[in-house]
């Protein structure tokens, strides 16, 4: 007897996109701004037919996925790095029908820290599936 193959699960993803934006809970991050790098994994349904055709059509097209990032993380100052991962999440979701779920990681060079962070960065990733 054999099993029934599950659904295939492909994978999009586009790692360290870098934005400036005005995001922070003091107002000197949101008056200067600084440097965020956002990292996405966008699952979707099966890419082979779009391989096959070699169509964009039938795939997300990451150029537009880019724009749309850009879009919210140089737009409106948040106070949460966590406002801003679920802000692009959603837009994703509302502009990709193809996209199932979006994890989404948003990291700041420059936290406003007591201490020093060095090369290390503060980060929040989030995901979220189509309802």
């Amino acid at each position: 007897m054999t099993l029934p193959r599950p659904p295939s699960v492909d994978k999009i993803i586009l790692r360290g996109l870098h934005f400036f934006g005005r995001h922070g809970t003091s107002a000197a991050e949101r008056e200067l701004g600084q440097l965020f790098i956002v990292d996405l994994h966008l699952l979707t349904g099966d890419l082979s037919p779009a391989a096959a055709a070699d169509d964009l059509h039938q795939t997300v097209d990451y150029a537009a996925v880019y724009d749309h990032v850009k879009h919210v993380v140089q737009g409106p100052p948040r106070h949460l790095l966590e406002t801003v991962a679920t802000d692009i999440i959603q837009t994703l979701l509302r502009q990709h029908q193809r996209v199932q779920e979006v994890t989404c990681r948003v990291s700041k060079l420059h936290a406003p820290l007591a201490g020093r962070v060095g090369l290390g960065t503060v980060a929040v990733e989030i995901t979220r599936s189509r309802a």
